[in-house]
Formats: structure tokens, sequence, C-alpha cells
């Protein structure tokens, strides 16, 4: 009996990957918009570190911040599609929440330079993020090929 491959098995690791992240990018910046999910929803500002809105009252949130995660989502979602853009998305996603996370490890937290707003809790998240989505980028498939050019026999059983 033979078992044809479903277009999920051709996807290949770092674009499963793409997509992952980019659904929980999603879902975050959706999230940050809800009430009760975010704590001291009336305080959501714009941008600026005067936003007290916090993300499960954790992850400190304003608007400009829950539409970055909105389009870093949409990114993953649009990216995941081939190989070579999942890697851009995951690699160079990775290095810009590096940078984030050193971004938010030297500005003063209430001053006029926190204007995603940023907290301690983000800047750690950034860190794990920009880590992960690195190794990732760089690690999960490192010949570059498809999963369809390595062997495109039918699965038998």
């Amino acid at each position: 009996m033979n078992v044809r491959r479903t277009p999920s098995d051709i996807r290949s690791a770092v674009e499963k990957a793409s997509l992952l992240i980019g659904v929980v990018f999603l879902i975050v910046g959706i999230l940050g918009f809800i009430p009760g999910v975010t704590t001291n929803y009336d305080s959501l500002s714009g941008a600026g570190h005067h936003s007290e809105a916090k993300l499960l009252g954790i992850f400190q949130v304003s608007y400009l911040h829950n539409a970055v995660h909105l389009l870093f989502g949409i990114a993953g979602l649009v990216m995941a599609r081939s190989i070579p853009a999942a890697k851009s998305y995951l690699a160079g996603g990775g290095f810009i929440y590096l940078l984030l996370w050193i971004y938010g490890l030297i500005i003063d937290f209430d001053g006029a330079a926190n204007f995603i707003p940023l907290n301690d809790a983000d800047n750690w998240l950034h860190l794990f993020l920009g880590a992960g989505m690195m190794a990732f980028g760089l690690f999960l498939t490192r010949d570059g090929t498809a999963p369809e050019q390595r062997d495109s026999r039918p699965i038998s059983g």
C-alpha cells in the first residue's frame, strides 16, 4: 500500500517553525487588545512609556507594541512558504529581537526613548525570542534543500 505525502509532510522544519512563530505572534498581538487578558487596558496608549497596560499582567504593551506583534505574525505566515524566506524571517527576526533586547537594557524605561514601551519582562522575553529564532533560522535546515528535493518517493506502508 502506498501512502502519498501531504503538503504538511512536505513542509520543512524551518518553514514549520516560521509558521508556528508567526501564529504565536498573531495570537499575542490580538491578546494585547483584549481587556482582562491585558491588565490596565484603559491605560493602553499609542506609543511611549506612559502605557500601563500589561499583557497577562507582565509584559508592558501599547497599540504600537501590539501592532508590531501582528506584523511579525503576518510576516511569519507569509515567509513560511519557502525555505529561504522562512530562514530569513527566523534569523533576521531573531537578530532584530536581540537588538531590541540590547536597546531595552540601555534605555531609561521612564524616558522618551522607551517609545515601544518595554519593561524588564519584555527584555528577557526578547532575549529568549531572539536567540531561539536565530537558532531555528540558522540550524533547522543546514543544506537548504526542501524535503521533496531530498526524497520524492511515496511513503510505503
